[in-house]
């Protein structure tokens, strides 16, 4: 008597894919529920409360105001918010898991987006925290013996707390995207906000004309009019900020997009 062996086939031509709200919550979470990522969040506030503690006691009464303690979170943010991104972006390559993401969502356009959306959301939600904690400075503010004035303009809103730190935001994503690794991703990060700047304005103070050029290809110099002066940029500075926005945000997204989509996870 023989038995015939059953190979039963699964349909899954019906099933539903998994919702892109569902993997950016996924990702959110993969930053959060990390002991690096959670610190990394806990200790980028609790820098902004001793800072403005330090602040409310060391500065004079008339530079208490809420714009006065708004640019401590947007100065700090600018410096980490990028490093939580990209702990975001490159969890898969450096923990050895993309094998299991691509896995359980083979689309992985989809995972760069939803880790995108994840990324924009933690920083908004951290940003508004910092915005906050800037509230609770100029209490202290006033504790200490000022009259802050608790007005702010829009463009220093806008441009100071939100948009420079949503660039930053951009930049940290696109050189994960491209470096694929946390350590070397966080070097060539600082490189780029630290050292790059300084060679350029080294450069700059050197050449008339190259600094005439730098603005136009060098992101941290075409930022500048986003949070300082009146934090409204000209028609030009705006221009600037694309041109450099495209060779130091939209090329290095697009290879690293390149690259992830064509890579092998072992």
């Amino acid at each position: 008597m023989s038995t015939a062996t059953a190979n039963p086939s699964i349909d899954t031509t019906n099933t539903p894919g998994v919702p892109l709200l569902r993997l950016a919550q996924v990702e959110a979470r993969k930053a959060l529920d990390t002991r690096a990522g959670r610190w990394l969040i806990i200790s980028i506030l609790a820098l902004i409360v001793v800072v403005e503690v330090i602040y409310s006691f060391a500065a004079s009464d008339d530079l208490k105001n809420l714009d006065d303690y708004l640019q401590i979170p947007g100065a700090i943010f600018g410096f980490f918010l990028p490093i939580i991104v990209i702990m975001l972006v490159t969890s898969e390559a450096s923990q050895r898991n993309g094998l299991v993401t691509f896995t359980l969502e083979p689309r992985r356009s989809r995972v760069v987006l939803a880790k995108f959306i994840a990324g924009v959301a933690l920083g908004i939600g951290v940003m508004v925290l910092g915005f906050v904690l800037a509230l609770l400075g100029t209490v202290l503010g006033m504790v200490t013996g000022a009259s802050p004035e608790w007005s702010v303009t829009g463009d220093m809103l806008f441009s100071a707390l939100f948009l420079a730190n949503l660039i930053g935001i951009f930049t940290g994503f696109a050189i994960a995207m491209l470096i694929m690794n946390t350590p070397g991703a966080i070097v060539g990060y600082f490189a780029y906000s630290l050292i790059l700047p300084t060679a350029v304005g080294i450069l700059s103070a050197l050449s008339s004309t190259f600094d005439d050029i730098a603005p136009w290809i060098e992101f941290n110099t075409a930022q500048t009019p986003l949070i300082s002066g009146d934090y409204a940029p000209t028609g030009e500075q705006w221009a600037q900020i694309l041109t450099a926005g495209i060779i130091w945000l939209v090329v290095p997204l697009a290879l690293g997009i390149w690259r992830l989509l064509r890579i092998e996870f072992k």
